[in-house]
């Protein structure tokens, strides 16, 4: 291992700010996942999604195994930006991410073991490595959420908003790691000279958030006409105030399109500690998966109906894309910062 590209990687890992969501949405059932008997029973966790989340999980977990966790809490890029400078020396067991693109970082850099197929196997092929060192747990969708009553029609494509008509008109959050994950995924699907040309009309269009969940407040309140952000922020807000008094409507583009991208909260073991390997079966099992789907109204990707008001998972016109190729970060950072969307 190269501890020079390493340090590189991380230096630009280390830059991108990670949006943790915190959600509520409405309550769904999940399937059973078979958990080992752990020989250790206690690991380190590294958490790349916000504490008020993951707090509540890691207890449950512990009052159902009785499995204590140690925890360190920080963006998934920070994290991930951390693991490879640790190296072989490791601190953490397992790594708890808010995004594939990450858990792709590590796998490649041959930081993850390998999980029990029994395990990986509950989730479609899509949502986790190919060689088995990381897996989903939770799903998102990208979504384009309007005012209906300014926006007559979804666009077609995310790439005709660039166009002249959309000026001042849309909000995006490009410090967000959703959004940047996005783009690392139009990149892959649409070529550099694309993503590049589209973050220029970005540049000159859209207007900047630093949070997706202000994206939404900007719609609802008038600010702007629309916005590109993660499916459950609407669910959120419609579970605080009401869905009749939403001003705001989620749409997707054309099937295919990038900016239907679907990604994943996902966990990657570090180590060979048997209480780590069993929290990462338990993450597939019945009462994580109630908890994903009742708290934060994500996907369960175990094959559970979505919560009332969500299309099927499946149903989704997502692009396809091996979420694996999300890994190359730096290289999006860095195009985004050149568009003048980031210092």
């Amino acid at each position: 291992m190269n501890p020079l590209k390493n340090k590189k990687i991380a230096k630009f890992l280390a830059a991108s700010s990670v949006a943790a969501a915190l959600v509520a949405g409405l309550g769904a059932c999940a399937s059973e996942a078979p958990a080992p008997v752990a020989e250790d029973k206690s690991f380190t966790l590294y958490a790349g999604r916000a504490e008020e989340l993951v707090k509540p999980l890691i207890e449950l977990f512990t009052k159902e195994t009785g499995i204590s966790v140690a925890v360190r809490y920080a963006g998934s890029a920070e994290l991930a930006a951390q693991i490879l400078e640790e190296g072989t020396n490791v601190q953490a067991d397992a790594f708890f991410s808010q995004d594939a693109g990450a858990l792709g970082a590590l796998s490649q850099a041959g930081l993850f073991k390998t999980l029990d197929s029994s395990i990986t196997g509950l989730v479609a092929p899509e949502y986790r490595a190919a060689d088995n060192t990381w897996v989903g747990v939770s799903g998102r969708s990208r979504v384009f959420s309007y005012n209906p009553a300014k926006v007559a029609a979804v666009p077609a494509s995310v790439l005709d908003l660039t166009k002249p008509e959309w000026k001042g008109r849309i909000a995006i959050a490009p410090s967000n790691a959703s959004f940047q994950s996005f783009v690392t995924a139009l990149r892959v699907l649409d070529g550099e000279e694309v993503a590049a040309k589209w973050l220029a009309g970005m540049k000159t269009n859209a207007v900047l958030f630093e949070k997706n969940g202000q994206i939404l407040d900007a719609i609802e309140s008038g600010e702007v006409d629309a916005g590109l952000l993660n499916h459950y922020y609407w669910y959120e807000k419609a579970a605080e105030i009401g869905a009749d008094k939403m001003t705001s409507k989620l749409g997707w583009f054309a099937a295919g399109d990038a900016g239907n991208l679907v990604n994943v909260a996902g966990v990657g073991l570090l180590s060979d500690n048997t209480a780590a390997r069993t929290f990462a079966d338990w993450l597939l099992g019945d009462s994580a998966q109630k908890f994903f789907t009742a708290t934060t109204c994500e996907y369960s990707l175990t094959g559970l109906p979505a919560a009332a008001g969500l299309p099927a998972l499946g149903d989704l016109a997502s692009p396809k894309i091996d979420l694996s190729a999300l890994a190359p970060l730096a290289a999006t950072l860095e195009m985004i910062r050149s568009a003048g969307l980031t210092e």
